[in-house]
């Protein structure tokens, strides 16, 4: 009998090393030419088909030898055997790149089958990974055999249950099926009851078989099937995987819920395709985790974006997500896995759906989730007693992830979601009812949290265009009375954006205001979101720009209250409108003081002074009359300044103050006292100034408190008291770029270290001092630090 010769394996694979000296002279000839090599490119360059490269480069499917040598020699390359590896031996010396991460799940497999369980589903959304891991458990625990049952993806292609009994006991059995399916269905039962064999059942892709957790009526004998597996005398384990859960009757099933793989499973598998994922791959800033976090760990995407990023960017994961982390679906692969799973949503479930659109105008970025109410106030057209149901059906398809009962999606299933909402009929009411749930949610805000989950409404508002609504968000009224604040008269510690101010959220309030400026209304509004935006400019620096602002606020309001009536001379609105009018000029007074231009400032606030008082302001009055305490004891006027600070500590008992002007009135008197000599009484000042900071989480207040104390520590003699208070200042300024606070900071650092004898700190913190002032475009502050190198202080 002639023997027959074993099939030859011509296939190569590249090495590692291989793959790595091809790409590297890849980068090097587009550093040389200045030119992208793209796929298409490298393919005419070496006379292959493009997707003969693609196999190459993805180091998965074998290539003959000579297309790799021209590949190879299109670069100037020599081919070494090194640089090749047979398909077989690849098959047999490489760990299976695509089972990584999985090591606990076929661990808690293990736990389950020994603990009895014979039908366990493998549940979670599509892409994760659950037919690899049955598959590969199955084919590693010593199973003698495994009967298999490759679902069809559409329900028209669904092979009946009774030819996959039939088929299971003549192939695996060599048995013949009954006549009738009880008995075949019996015949089964036997044969995976024999405990001789270790037998295990897969059943993949169950979903196209359910609606709704059901078997559709055209397979519903499919329900009998799994009663048979799950038969207590069966000694078989049976896997099956579904995007869905099954909720049928008396069939005993171990749901087990598969998670997405972790940061370090994906950065595994990219190194072991011969990716570079960067210096620090597993840090929260890198590319690696962001990629991983907007596609959700999915083992799809992760498959996917390998022969992505191979081919298009020689392997490059930091370059490949800078070019491509705009359009989550760009790969035609990853947006079909997508789109499926909203499809069959969509011919299932028609209220679940909608919701899962609707889902889609929510954010999920600076308020990462949203209580279970956020997502009933969506379901507006479903009767209450039914909205849960709602939920669960896709809390049941894990297309919504739910964190401490709060949920969200994941980006890509946003992408998708907020597409389709947008071109149905919806996208504005759900913009509209989002923004009103977070509006409600948020009664006051005192932290950080509370500022966000408020500022959420005024992006739906945005979204649809509504800037009317969009700028009310930011001018809301949020009192709190935990804050002890009242009525707001003369200043904007009220609003959603003085509360961002306070808790030191310079950045995003700032960015919102400025999207919107120029769609606000003229009127209250206009002058009200001038107020806030020139204050913003204030704390970051730009003093000229927060002045001309401030001048804008203050025209306003006047062009406004020429305009109203008599009749309505007393409302609320106008008495707000007066009060801007003159608070103005308090502000811009404040701005004159940080250049220091002291003189101009006092003229401003005695301006304020009176006009307060004739306009029965009180508040504004007690204000204005810290400030020109502390003003007056700079320009050695300590007489004024003792009588002025005298009036603002008597008179504010009987007289209410916002929070912001109550942390302001104790810091201006400690400056005051300190700047006079009374020194006792600057402690006092500066201590509860500082207690007040962080009770309230006012930021700004906390870091100048702090400056104010470690100059009263310095003059004690106390060095290492105020160098730490000085530290924690510019640290605490610096978090909310607090530029003219953050100056006058380095430069009361620098008196210190010059009073210490060390002129070599010394001189750094004047010269960051004088930076800084020199971009506020402040001569005077730069000069006063200039006198303070020449003379000390």
């Amino acid at each position: 009998m002639t023997r027959q010769k074993p099939q030859r394996d011509r296939s190569r694979i590249l090495t590692a090393e291989g793959f790595q000296k091809l790409q590297a002279r890849i980068r090097e000839k587009e550093i040389q030419t200045g030119d992208k090599f793209t796929r298409q490119k490298i393919s005419d360059l070496a006379g292959l088909h493009p997707d003969t490269v693609s196999k190459i480069f993805r180091c998965k499917e074998g290539v003959d030898r000579d297309s790799i040598r021209r590949l190879f020699s299109a670069f100037e390359l020599e081919l070494a055997e090194s640089d090749l590896i047979s398909t077989i031996q690849a098959c047999s010396s490489q760990p299976e790149p695509n089972f990584v991460g999985r090591e606990s799940a076929i661990a808690h497999l293990n736990t389950l089958v020994s603990q009895g369980k014979k039908v366990i589903l493998i549940q979670a959304e599509g892409g994760v990974g659950k037919t690899t891991l049955a598959y590969r458990y199955l084919k590693t625990q010593g199973f003698d055999m495994v009967l298999e049952l490759w679902m069809a993806k559409e329900r028209q292609n669904i092979t009946s249950v009774e030819s996959v009994i039939e088929e299971w006991l003549k192939r695996y059995f060599d048995e013949e099926p009954g006549r009738e399916f009880g008995v075949s269905l019996e015949r089964l039962r036997c044969k995976l009851g024999d405990g001789s064999k270790k037998i295990g059942v897969l059943i993949d892709n169950l979903e196209p078989t359910l609606e709704n957790g059901r078997f559709i009526e055209a397979h519903r004998r499919y329900a009998e099937l799994l009663r048979i597996l799950a038969n207590p005398t069966v000694q078989s384990v049976t896997l099956i995987t579904s995007r869905e859960r099954l909720y049928e009757d008396g069939i005993s099933i171990w749901l087990y819920p598969l998670s997405e793989l972790p940061k370090e499973a994906w950065n595994q598998f990219f190194e072991t395709c011969g990716i570079n994922t960067g210096s620090s791959p597993l840090s929260d800033a890198s590319a690696l985790y962001q990629m991983h976090q907007a596609y959700g760990g999915n083992a799809e995407a992760m498959f996917v974006l390998s022969g992505a990023i191979q081919i298009e960017c020689q392997g490059d994961l930091e370059d490949y997500w800078k070019e491509n982390h705009e359009d989550l679906l760009l790969n035609p692969t990853l947006e079909n896995l997508v789109k499926s799973q909203f499809n069959k949503l969509q011919q299932d479930d028609e209220q679940a759906y909608r919701l899962l659109c609707r889902l889609g105008c929510y954010r999920y970025q600076d308020v990462p989730s949203v209580p279970k109410e956020g997502i009933f106030y969506l379901l507006w057209d479903v009767p209450q007693e039914k909205r849960k149901r709602v939920v669960k059906a896709l809390r049941d398809r894990s297309l919504v992830k739910v964190c401490n009962e709060e949920y969200y999606l994941h980006p890509v299933i946003r992408a998708e979601a907020v597409d389709r909402l947008r071109a149905s009929e919806d996208w504005e009411a759900a913009n509209q009812k989002s923004a009103e749930f977070w509006t409600q949610s948020v009664k006051t805000v005192e932290t950080t949290v509370d500022a966000l989950k408020a500022l959420e409404a005024y992006y739906h508002y945005v979204e649809i265009n509504n800037f009317e609504k969009a700028v009310n968000v930011i001018l809301r009224d949020r009192a709190s009375q935990s804050l002890e604040v009242f009525t707001p008269i003369s200043s904007i510690d009220y609003t959603l954006g003085g509360s961002f101010i306070r808790l030191g959220l310079v950045q995003q309030i700032f960015f919102a205001i400025i999207q919107i400026i120029d769609n606000v209304n003229f009127g209250y509004p206009l002058s009200k979101i001038y107020n806030i935006l020139a204050d913003l400019y204030w704390l970051q620096g730009f003093l000229h720009k927060a002045i001309e602002y401030h001048e804008k606020s203050g025209q306003v309001a006047s062009q406004c209250l020429k305009q109203i009536s008599e009749e309505h001379n007393k409302s609320e609105i106008v008495i707000k409108l007066k009060t801007l009018s003159l608070v103005y000029l308090f502000y811009i007074g404040i701005c004159k003081a940080d250049l220091g231009e002291f003189e101009e400032a006092v003229d401003y606030l005695e301006k304020v002074m009176l006009l307060s008082q004739n306009a029965k302001i009180p508040r504004l009055a007690i204000q204005t009359c810290s400030n020109l305490a502390s003003l007056n004891s700079r320009l050695n006027y300590f007489k004024k300044a003792a009588e002025f600070a005298e009036k603002a500590w008597r008179e504010v008992s009987t007289t209410q103050l916002g929070v912001r002007s109550t942390g302001y009135r104790l810091f201006h008197l400690g400056l005051t006292y300190k700047n006079i000599g009374e020194t006792e009484r600057s402690f006092e000042m500066y201590n509860r100034a500082l207690a007040y900071a962080e009770e309230i989480r006012f930021t700004q207040l906390k870091g100048i408190s702090l400056t104010g104390l470690a100059e009263l520590y310095r003059k004690e003699m106390d060095f290492k008291t105020a160098l730490s208070n000085h530290s924690k200042s510019i640290e605490a300024l610096d978090k909310i770029g607090a530029k003219c606070d953050i100056a006058e900071a380095y430069y009361q650092l620098g008196l210190t270290y010059q009073k210490m004898g060390d002129y070599q700190k010394s001189q750094e913190s004047f010269d960051k001092a004088i930076q800084l002032f020199r971009e506020m475009e402040a001569p005077r502050q730069v000069e006063k630090v200039r006198q303070a190198m020449e003379s000390g202080e």
